[in-house]
């Protein structure tokens, strides 16, 4: 009963999504734009060289063309939906109802994704792959293991998103919070430049940290860098940030229930 209801929760929201589909078709061209904006930025960098940091100029445009299209995908809200269901106290609400609060916003979160896979990665793919010479891989495998990457990243995303939410219940306003996370994701996830480009310090500090799992490492396994035996080391290294960070959400997530009691009497 209780998985059909969050089940009903993906359709809700899909369908919520639906309603604004005109957005997103609009969305496709805007990134399709950005997209060509960084093909053209990156072929001029390149210019006659063959490779930089392990990229030749074809691998460079499909992982931007990827890179995108995905975070597309994993991209969602549910950071300010949180915060913002913490500021106007309905989250009050949401503890005495039989569900759990944060598995709902995944589930929504969820459904958002799914649209956004359907309706705007895929078709934006297809437009991207008619105007720019994006290479993709012909193995079916490598569509299967980048397609369980790819959860993955909306996974890791959405954990981060929560997390950041969730200190809306220890400040008074935490909007600098969430303009300073999502400059960071894209950034350090390897969206806007890949990781393999920073500094050798910035390199090695990042695979210590979850935000190569969201873009990097998938889109790397997709345009071929990274292949064989080394693709379940990377899978492995999702799984594990997707553990490590339940840890810290359920220690923010107890500490602000307790606060919220303290504070409602």
């Amino acid at each position: 009963m209780m998985n059909s209801a969050y089940l009903d929760l993906i359709r809700i929201r899909f369908l919520m999504m639906l309603a604004y589909r005109v957005n997103y078709y609009s969305g496709i061209v805007i990134y399709t734009i950005n997209i060509g904006a960084y093909y053209f930025l990156w072929e001029a960098i390149y210019g006659e060289q063959k490779l930089l940091a392990g990229f030749t100029l074809a691998q460079m445009t499909t992982y931007v063309a990827v890179s995108w299209m995905a975070r597309a995908f994993y991209f969602n809200n549910l950071d300010r939906e949180i915060a913002n269901d913490i500021r106007d106290g309905s989250v009050a609400v949401q503890f005495i109802r039989p569900y759990n609060y944060l598995f709902v916003k995944l589930m929504q979160g969820f459904g958002e994704g799914l649209f956004r896979l359907l309706l705007f990665m895929g078709p934006g793919l297809a437009l991207v792959c008619l105007i720019f010479p994006v290479k993709l891989p012909a193995d079916p495998g490598i569509w299967a293991i980048y397609l369980i990457m790819l959860l993955f990243s909306f996974l890791i995303n959405t954990q981060i998103n929560m997390l950041v939410g969730l200190f809306a219940f220890f400040v008074e306003n935490n909007e600098g919070m969430l303009r300073m996370k999502r400059v960071l994701v894209d950034l350090f996830s390897g969206v806007i430049v890949p990781i393999s480009f920073f500094p050798g310090w910035l390199a090695v500090t990042m695979k210590w940290l979850p935000f190569q799992a969201i873009t990097y490492l998938p889109s790397s396994v997709f345009t071929g860098r990274i292949g064989g035996s080394a693709i379940a080391r990377v899978l492995g290294i999702q799984a594990v940030w997707f553990v490590l960070l339940i840890i810290p959400i359920a220690l923010v997530w107890r500490q602000a229930r307790t606060r919220l009691f303290v504070q409602g009497g």
